[in-house]
């Protein structure tokens, strides 16, 4: 039913990973600061975004858009709407490090029915429609289903966190739940793009995830995608933007006794 969304947000996907490629390791990232010293936007951010939002309104002119620049635009108010993060793990992409991704997702009347990540330099595109599981295409190769991890000790297990922008200003900073987790788990890794975290979650290549303060574009396709390989994302808190915690059933309860 949704397979056309789908198929116009990997086509979208690709086209702005051709953007990112073009940019990185180069010398014009145009980039600059935003609300602090370590939150970076660059010149492939804003391309990107500008890209999928001409796409959008060209092919379907009355569904908006929500970007991690740009805001709401399009057609705001109406069933549908795209959540995009044009460039998830800006800082890794500013210094070059290979691990960044374009996200995105559709919304119908606020239920997310598609989720699209990929990240191009390491040639992984992770798909999923509401209800039809989720899958990693890598390379050329067909789509494969994926499912998250079958862990059930929170000992033999590795999984990823980040920090917050205002985390030299805040001491609520996620600084006190790594202290406490990380005795009690195989080990914890910092990859620096939560929509690729959830991904990797999905795939079971990590065990588990948590964050603080993220934003709905940081998340959307990533959460359908964790779900409809058949994990659980729940919120951790309230009080601190979009704060979650993603795995199977029984790591997400382990890891919600360590973190807050």
């Amino acid at each position: 039913m949704y397979e056309a969304y789908r198929d116009f947000a990997v086509r979208l996907a690709r086209e702005v990973g051709a953007i990112h490629l073009s940019c990185f390791r180069g010398t014009d990232l145009g980039i600059r600061t935003k609300s602090n010293i370590s939150d970076l936007v660059t010149r492939a951010d804003r391309e990107s975004e500008e890209h999928i939002v001409r796409a959008v309104a060209a092919c379907y002119p009355t569904h908006a858009v929500l970007g991690e620049e740009g805001g709401d635009r399009g057609a705001v108010g109406g069933d549908y709407r795209w959540v995009v993060d044009p460039l998830d793990g800006t800082t890794n992409f500013s210094q070059g490090l290979p691990v960044f991704a374009v996200s995105i997702a559709l919304q119908y009347r606020n239920e997310t029915i598609v989720g699209v990540v990929y990240a191009p330099y390491l040639g992984e595109l992770f798909t999923a429609v509401k209800g039809g599981g989720a899958w990693l295409a890598v390379g050329d190769a067909a789509p494969q289903r994926i499912a998250v991890s079958p862990k059930r000790d929170l000992a033999t297990a590795v999984v990823a966190t980040g920090f917050p922008y205002d985390k030299c200003d805040n001491p609520d900073n996620n600084a006190e739940n790594v202290a406490r987790i990380l005795p009690h788990v195989r080990d914890l890794r910092r990859m620096g793009a939560a929509a690729y975290d959830l991904c990797c979650v999905a795939a079971g290549m990590l065990d588990g995830f948590w964050e603080l303060a993220l934003h709905e574009w940081d998340v959307c396709a990533g959460e359908l995608i964790v779900r409809e390989a058949g994990g659980e994302v729940v919120a951790l808190r309230a009080d601190r933007g979009v704060s979650i915690v993603a795995g199977n059933e029984t790591l997400v309860r382990e890891i919600g006794r360590y973190v807050r």
